[in-house]
């Protein structure tokens, strides 16, 4: 089967060895991985480097990288280094502005995140975010993310239409994690949507990881959700 880079795989393991053992096992099932700030200590950027170089595979560094702006255009800038394909900060425009300014020479693409696929309205009136449905937070934020130059944005699949619609969106990916074939288990995520829906509203890419790596084959797993983004 030849893989479709649409299916970014989340390697969501405690460690580089776990990490992988996993991208082998998948093999040419998957070309692109997503590498988790839960995998930093763990080898993380050693195993993007792996990956990368020793199996031709893509990378998705999924950082999330918030501070001032002087300090993430000097962690971008470090992380650019490592010849990646996509780096997450957070959608702030301050933010976006000082990783593109990092990023500067190189092709890593700047994502921004706009409000996690984990968290409902509950989550964000106790963050103290402002009032307002979701979708249009997420809408918001979007725009300003691309006015301030990011290559796309990450959001829910349920908003990707919304975000795709948006004039400031031509030329620029949507990432969507949240993505679950149907009937897997939601876990921990509250905006959720199928692989062939989240690629029909309008998402360049979608991210899965537990339905994949928790699946009794891996390989399989991947294989069918390939198999379900080629009928779109």
């Amino acid at each position: 089967m030849t893989a479709d880079d649409r299916l970014i795989v989340a390697l969501d393991v405690p460690n580089a060895l776990e990490g992988l053992k996993l991208a082998e096992t998948i093999g040419d099932a998957a070309s692109f991985y997503k590498i988790g700030l839960g995998m930093l200590t763990g080898g993380g950027l050693a195993l993007a480097n792996e990956l990368k170089s020793e199996l031709g595979k893509r990378i998705f560094l999924d950082m999330k990288l918030f501070d001032i702006g002087a300090t993430v255009e000097a962690a971008v800038r470090g992380l650019a280094q490592f010849d990646l394909d996509f780096l997450t900060v957070h959608g702030d425009p301050y933010v976006v502005k000082a990783a593109k300014e990092g990023a500067a020479g190189k092709d890593l693409k700047i994502l921004g995140v706009t409000i996690l696929t984990s968290l409902d309205r509950a989550d964000l009136d106790g963050a103290l975010i402002k009032p307002g449905d979701i979708k249009d937070l997420v809408q918001e934020r979007a725009g300003k993310a691309f006015e301030a130059g990011a290559d796309g944005v990450i959001a829910s699949p349920q908003e990707a239409a919304m975000i795709r619609a948006l004039p400031e969106s031509k030329g620029r990916l949507i990432v969507t994690p949240g993505v679950r074939p149907a009937g897997a288990a939601l876990g921990d995520q509250k905006r959720v949507a199928t692989p062939a829906s989240a690629i029909s509203d309008g998402a360049d890419h979608i991210v899965v990881g537990r339905p994949i790596w928790q699946a009794q084959s891996p390989r399989a797993a991947a294989e069918a959700i390939v198999s379900e983004l080629a009928s779109v």
